[in-house]
């Protein structure tokens, strides 16, 4: 038989088009395909919950599969009563937080004005009122965060059926992938759908792993140096934290905002201080021997990502579409012909380079993850 053989223009003409038209599915899409990722992301997260009633309790798929949504719903309840109740307090709190926020900025201006004798009422007059317009929006930001996690009755609806599929049908639709195939290719693509589902599996749990550890180093720092609002802003730090960049300089701004209006600006030079060491620890140890550097991707396919994200899905778009690139790079690299492509996702790291190693006790030893 023989195969249809196209020019380079022509492959690469068709590989932009073919881009673009799944993109404008993809936006279109958005109600159902947004559910569904997040469906999948949170499936491959509980996929050892369900495989341990399984195989140690002997439950059936149908009983394992609605365990681990109740467990799940368990743990969503509590996220949207906690964000829900944090910032409803917060925004009963905004008249106060804006007199206190005037009184330290006042303060401020008599300080420059007497130190450096120089006349700057005026000027600190218009940057005073943006950032009470600031101040009086922050609740929005909270709130437009929180929304993220109730975007709706249909959002939810979708989400928890993708779930129940996804997770009670994992292997008929690992069946499915394969036979696609042809059969004197099956046993190849046996052997790398079953690396990128274990590299996935140990992405989103590395993820999920990561949220955690900054969500706590966060919460620490600004418990003491006595930032209000200290839990909402580490846990807001820790989800933001899954976008790259952007997400850190947010949570960054966000929280030294409300330190400075509820306390000093050493307060808020303080938390910026902290804020550094947090993320310096975070790419530094809980990536690399978490997550991994293997599904690191670099600076411009990121910011690329984000915006996509955003104009496709909005801030759900922001957040999905990290996972979704570190995905699509773990399937490239186990495909021989697209291995180039998923190269050019990561990070330019060495061939060579030897993975770190730390004895923390006799049976206990630290290693970084590929």
């Amino acid at each position: 038989m023989n195969r249809l053989k196209l020019p380079f223009l022509q492959k690469l003409a068709l590989a932009v088009v073919s881009i673009i038209g799944i993109g404008y599915l993809i936006s279109l899409g958005q109600s159902i395909l947004a559910p569904f990722f997040l469906a999948f992301l949170m499936a491959m997260l509980f996929l050892p919950f369900a495989n341990f009633l399984e195989r140690k309790l002997k439950f059936p798929r149908s009983f394992s599969t609605l365990a681990s949504l109740m467990v799940l719903l368990v743990i969503l309840s509590g996220l949207i009563y906690f964000f829900s109740s944090q910032v409803a307090g917060f925004t009963n709190d905004i008249p106060k937080l804006r007199s206190q926020f005037t009184v330290v900025f006042e303060d401020l201006q008599q300080w420059v004005s007497k130190t450096f004798n120089v006349k700057i009422k005026e000027q600190f007059t218009y940057l005073d009122q943006g950032l009470n317009k600031i101040l009086s929006s922050s609740g929005l930001i909270l709130g437009f965060t929180f929304g993220i996690f109730s975007s709706g009755l249909g959002f939810l609806a979708f989400f928890i059926l993708f779930f129940i599929f996804v997770l009670n049908y994992r292997r008929l639709l690992n069946r499915f992938i394969i036979n696609v195939f042809n059969e004197k290719h099956q046993s190849s693509v046996v052997e790398a759908v079953s690396e990128v589902r274990v590299m996935t599996k140990r992405y989103i749990m590395g993820l999920f792993i990561q949220i955690i550890i900054v969500s706590v180093l966060t919460t620490i720092l600004l418990s003491i140096l006595g930032v209000k609002y200290a839990m909402l802003l580490g846990v807001l730090t820790g989800l933001l934290n899954v976008i790259p960049y952007i997400g850190i300089c947010i949570s960054l701004l966000i929280s030294c905002f409300i330190a400075f209006a509820t306390g000093t600006v050493s307060d808020c030079i303080y938390t910026a201080i902290g804020y550094i060491v947090v993320h310096a620890i975070d790419g530094n140890i809980v990536l690399p021997f978490v997550v991994g550097s293997k599904v690191k991707i670099n600076a411009l396919f990121s910011f690329i990502g984000i915006i996509i994200g955003e104009h496709l899905w909005g801030i759900s778009g922001m957040l999905l579409c990290i996972p979704a690139i570190a995905i699509i790079k773990i399937i490239f690299e186990r495909v021989e012909d697209l291995q180039a492509w998923g190269n050019l996702l990561g990070e330019d790291t060495k061939p060579d380079k030897k993975r770190r190693k730390y004895k923390i006790s006799k049976n206990i030893t630290l290693e970084e993850r590929e």
